[in-house]
């Protein structure tokens, strides 16, 4: 009897151990815009319009008048911008809720234009889209692909805390 007691609880902690893991993996989905072989990072900073992307959650993060605000759309200052071709740095090292809080850290490192290794999207940018995700598609004509910087960084493999 104690070994069947012994079994059916080494079964359940096994299965619930298995439970937790699947729970805690790929919480978000990231974007078709985000770059490709980074599916675990939880944030993105696009440094051509000062903004932060949080997977997890699928929110931009934007200072605006020095409060963070966390909003599905980027703001409407930025609806020209093309998320396909702007560069996104991935944060890998960051764990937190607040990556803004090197935010200074991040623009000086990142400044508007900042291109480092070559990327490509996890997926195909929408044709007659110009790949925003402010709103109304049919408004946004413009392009933003910002100007290249001959800084050449491995921006994955910084330590951002």
């Amino acid at each position: 009897m104690k070994k069947l007691v012994f079994a059916s609880m080494l079964f359940m902690s096994a299965f619930f151990a298995q439970a937790q893991v699947s729970v805690n993996v790929n919480i978000g989905t990231p974007p078709n815009w985000g770059p490709q072989g980074y599916d675990n990072s939880r944030y993105y900073y696009l440094p051509d319009i000062d903004v932060y992307y949080d997977v997890n959650q699928s929110v931009f993060i934007y200072d605006n008048s020095g409060k963070w605000m966390r909003e599905k759309r980027l703001p409407s200052r930025y609806r020209n911008y093309d998320l396909y071709s702007g560069y996104k740095v991935v944060l890998t090292d960051y764990r937190g809720d607040s990556p803004y809080y090197y935010h200074t850290k991040h623009r000086a490192e990142y400044p508007k234009g900042y291109h480092g290794k070559p990327q490509k999207n996890r997926g195909e940018k929408p044709k007659g889209n110009n790949g925003n995700h402010y709103g109304n598609d049919k408004d946004n004509k413009g392009k933003n692909k910002g100007n290249k910087s001959d800084k050449n960084h491995d921006h994955g493999n910084g330590k951002h805390h």
